[in-house]
């Protein structure tokens, strides 16, 4: 089952979308987003306000009722991100924009800078909330929570998360509307 496609977690109007850059062979060959004892993502998520309790991975699909979905940037299943080749990215640019776009997600957060900075076009990305937008959505980088990536503690993890989740709840409350299917915004949005 190894490099089997990894299928989105996606609804209309949902607060985040979790862009990964692409699936372990893991997360494919299971059929589950982050899987992999090492992975970060379930815990972190839950520690950051995400979730009312710790999810694993097998249980991917309920994401949903927390308003937030599970996607990535490229297809295809590696051992290891720098596995992808740069055109890989660019190939699916065009697809995954219209992707965030059909679904009107509010947010797009992508788990690393690499596969926006491809996306972009910057050589030089910053963490957390970006000028630019991307199929119509606010779009903010988070690190990402692989156990590959020990460059970021669990707490600093925690704490890049809980700013997007920060930025989400100051949207609510200041009244700002979801933008509504089919890309279209609403007054204030």
């Amino acid at each position: 089952m190894a490099g089997e496609r990894l299928e989105d977690i996606l609804a209309p109007g949902l607060s985040v979308v979790f862009c990964g850059i692409n699936p372990g062979l893991l997360a494919a060959a299971q059929g589950h987003h982050f899987a992999g004892r090492g992975n970060r993502f379930w815990r972190t998520l839950h520690l950051a306000g995400f979730t009312p309790h710790e999810m694993h991975a097998e249980d991917d699909q309920g994401i949903l009722q927390f308003g937030c979905g599970l996607t990535a940037v490229v297809e295809r299943p590696t051992a290891r991100a720098d596995q992808l080749a740069a055109q890989e990215f660019v190939a699916a640019a065009l697809g995954f924009e219209q992707k965030i776009s059909r679904y009107a997600t509010r947010y797009v957060a992508f788990l690393g800078k690499a596969a926006y900075a491809v996306l972009s076009g910057q050589t030089v990305v910053a963490w957390g909330a970006q000028a630019k937008t991307l199929g119509g959505a606010h779009v903010w980088v988070l690190p990402n929570p692989s156990g590959r990536n020990r460059a970021f503690s669990l707490e600093q993890l925690v704490a890049a998360y809980q700013e997007l989740h920060q930025a989400l709840i100051a949207g609510r409350s200041s009244g700002v509307v979801q933008r509504q299917p089919g890309g279209q915004h609403p007054a204030g949005d």
